[in-house]
């Protein structure tokens, strides 16, 4: 059985990462979904294991002191991580491995495991990221303000990246994540 590959999907808030990965789940049989670990309290109708694993402040650096993570960040207040070893046994079984995370913890991946495929996704404009993080209605102005300014960051970052999605047209944004899913378990090249 081939071992599956690791797969990176980053990009700003607001910029549909999750909405296109779920779409690329559901259309390819051999992707796994790491379930990151996070601080920041659950937003309406979030499910503990499901969209992350909630520990506090003292679980999560607790795990950090346990290297029971394959990268680590602060975001906006907030540690985020991905559980090395689910992601290991979903490798081993043959599935590639969506993370979905932040600049700071992809550009860890990349040291750490430079065979990893990064994925860039972001919204058309800043002003388009504004709309959508304000039609979400979950931050605060201040953490809406933190996180525009640091979409502002990561889309300077994009030419790190193997493949860049840009996501002004769902339909459009949703096949092309899919083939580059394809082609990723395939074996091929992503881009």
């Amino acid at each position: 059985m081939r071992r599956g590959r690791l797969i990176v999907v980053s990009g700003p808030s607001g910029a549909g990462k999750s909405t296109l990965i779920r779409a690329a789940l559901d259309a390819v049989p051999q992707l796994a979904y790491s379930v990151s670990a996070t601080t920041r309290p659950p937003r309406p109708g979030e499910v503990n294991g499901r969209d992350y694993i909630f520990l506090s402040r003292e679980e999560f650096e607790r795990w950090i002191r346990e290297g029971r993570f394959l990268e680590w960040a602060e975001y906006s207040g907030n540690l985020y991580g991905t559980p090395a070893h689910r992601v290991e046994e979903y490798l081993e079984s043959g599935l590639s491995v969506i993370l979905e995370i932040e600049l700071q913890g992809a550009r860890k991946v990349r040291q750490k495991r430079p065979d990893a495929v990064m994925i860039f996704v972001r919204a058309p404009s800043l002003e388009e990221t504004r709309r959508r993080l304000e039609g979400r209605a979950t931050e605060s102005e201040d953490a809406m303000e933190q996180r525009l300014a640091t979409a502002v960051e990561e889309v300077a970052a994009r030419d790190e990246f193997d493949c860049e999605v840009v996501n002004d047209d769902y339909e459009r944004a949703k096949q092309e994540m899919i083939e580059i899913m394809r082609r990723i378990v395939a074996g091929g090249e992503p881009c």
